[in-house]
Formats: structure tokens, C-alpha cells, sequence
């Protein structure tokens, strides 16, 4: 919906506008929630992976990467800081369950 059209929308116009984005917001939400647990899965089967075969399981400079890649993707509108933000945390979120399933 444009904003345009809303600046003159009735209001009642404008919560039925609202409670579109935000059926939206939620469905992205559920989105985010799926694609969170399943990096976390990833992460644990890596972790699992690489205690077989006695590998490091911490890898700063993959971390690193992952979050340089991610910041060279973003087109916005987010700002570099805020990604980086976001990664670092859901890469921390992802570790502390790799732990938690490795011991």
C-alpha cells in the first residue's frame, strides 16, 4: 500500500492497512523462526562433524566471514551495523546451542 494513499485514508482505512503489514510482519516472524532453528541444526551437525574428526570447533575467522559476506549483501534498509548486529547474534545463539548439544 502507498503511504501517499494513506495520508488521506479514513482511519479506519488505515488500521485495516495496518493490520495487513502487520499479518505480514507475522508471517515473516514465523519465517525467521524456522530459518533460525534450522542454522541452528546446521551449526550442530558441523559441531558434531568436527568433534569426530578432532577439528576446532570455534572458527572466529568463518564467523567473521559470514558476517563480512552478509554486510557486502545488504541493500537496506538496515544499515551495515545493524546486520552485523544481528548476525553476531544469531551466530552466538547458534554456538551456545552447538554447546549445549556437544556438552
Amino acid at each position: 500500500m502507498q503511504t501517499q494513499t494513506m495520508e488521506k485514508a479514513t482511519p479506519a482505512a488505515a488500521e485495516e492497512a495496518i493490520a495487513l503489514w502487520r499479518e505480514e510482519i507475522d508471517g515473516i516472524d514465523a519465517e525467521l523462526l524456522d530459518l533460525f532453528n534450522r542454522r541452528a541444526r546446521c551449526a550442530i551437525e558441523i559441531g558434531m562433524i568436527k568433534r569426530r574428526h578432532n577439528l576446532a570447533v570455534d572458527v572466529p575467522e568463518r564467523e567473521a566471514g559470514v558476517v563480512a559476506r552478509v554486510v557486502g549483501q545488504n541493500e537496506g534498509p538496515l544499515d551495515n551495523q545493524a546486520i552485523m548486529r544481528l548476525f553476531e547474534v544469531v551466530i552466538g545463539e547458534s554456538r551456545i546451542a552447538e554447546r549445549a548439544v556437544l556438552g
